[in-house]
């Protein structure tokens, strides 16, 4: 798994930001800031919600990016349909395949989700801070 001092991986995903619409997430989007990125196992899970509305709290500090395997459709439903996500101001990003979760070291690959993971991140791209948790 990767640690503090450790670069976080360059990544190519596709997100729904807080218009609802579909963009491009790379780690050019923490460039020169700040960032904090998140990972999740699953959308449409009773738990989730409350830890993206409450993690939603630190865009005015700091970049935040959502992350889990389920692709950008599925993220477009879910806030569509959960109002405690609905208006979030960061992205959430699709994983899929969950090759940037792979680099980082953070697949239970028993149940093939990511565990819940954050990392923050420096203006450098080092991470500086990392946790993770067993799924529930």
């Amino acid at each position: 798994m990767l640690s503090v001092g450790d670069e976080f991986p360059q990544f190519d995903l596709m997100g729904v930001d807080s218009k609802n619409e579909f963009v491009n997430v790379t780690r050019l989007n923490i460039a020169d800031k700040w960032g904090v990125v998140y990972f999740y196992p699953k959308d449409f899970t009773f738990i989730c919600p409350t830890e993206i509305a409450a993690m939603d709290k630190l865009t005015d500090h700091c970049t935040v990016i959502g992350i889990s395997g389920d692709n950008e459709f599925c993220k477009l439903a879910w806030k569509q349909e959960n109002k405690l996500i609905g208006d979030i101001e960061h992205t959430i990003a699709a994983d899929c395949g969950l090759y940037l979760s792979e680099k980082l070291g953070i697949v239970d690959h028993r149940n093939g989700v990511c565990y819940r993971a954050t990392f923050i991140v420096d203006p450098n791209k080092k991470i500086q801070h990392v946790t993770i948790n067993a799924l529930d």
